[in-house]
């Protein structure tokens, strides 16, 4: 008996075809997708807000939830490097020829630098020194904790009295517009940071 004819004929001009079509294209399925962050966040946000409110609320305000909290973000970051960094916030960025690093409480007599610098009319000197022997005051007080890493405005957040915490503000937004903002100092500001010290110490600094 005769085995019959095989009937399955290779058609090379079909099969080019086949491959050359992306319908046909298996290993597309097989390649890992790019990772979309905000997709992923927009979708994982939305599965919370569906889970939380239902799918209604989700579908209408899950972009608006996710543009809220990238702005939160983005205001949070400003706050901070304010907090830390408050001179890029001032009119000028322009450096000083004194430095951070030098800046210290101790082993200095200010009421003698202080009284030499306004005799020199050197008044953003004595402005830097007035401020630091208000410091100096605060922490013999124990009202703060100074380190030479902090920053002024740190100190406004370490004084829980009124009466200490609101001249100290006021002083220390002076000192950092002469020192950061290109803020020209003179006799009559430098009387005013002295007037807002005695009024730190008549505080409560006893």
């Amino acid at each position: 008996m005769t085995a019959p004819a095989d009937t399955l004929v290779y058609d090379t001009a079909t099969v080019a075809i086949w491959q050359s079509g992306s319908e046909y294209d298996y290993n597309r399925e097989l390649q890992t997708p790019e990772v979309d962050l905000i997709g992923w966040l927009n979708l994982w946000l939305g599965k919370l807000l569906q889970k939380i409110f239902g799918s209604k609320f989700a579908e209408q305000y899950t972009e608006i939830v996710l543009a809220g909290l990238f702005i939160l973000i983005v205001l949070l970051l400003i706050w901070f490097l304010y907090k830390k960094r408050p001179e890029l916030f001032m009119r000028s960025g322009k450096k000083l020829a004194y430095h951070v690093e030098e800046d210290t409480i101790y082993g200095i007599d200010f009421e003698k630098e202080i009284s030499a610098a306004m005799l020199r009319n050197e008044y953003r000197e004595a402005v830097r020194l007035l401020y630091l022997h208000t410091l100096k005051q605060l922490s013999d007080a124990e009202k703060i904790d100074w380190q030479p890493y902090k920053t002024p405005t740190e100190y406004t957040y370490e004084l829980k009295e009124n009466a200490l915490r609101t001249p100290f503000r006021e002083l220390t937004n002076r000192f950092l517009r002469v020192r950061y903002g290109n803020f020209e100092a003179t006799e009559a500001l430098f009387h005013e940071m002295q007037t807002l010290q005695r009024e730190i110490v008549k505080g409560g600094m006893s």
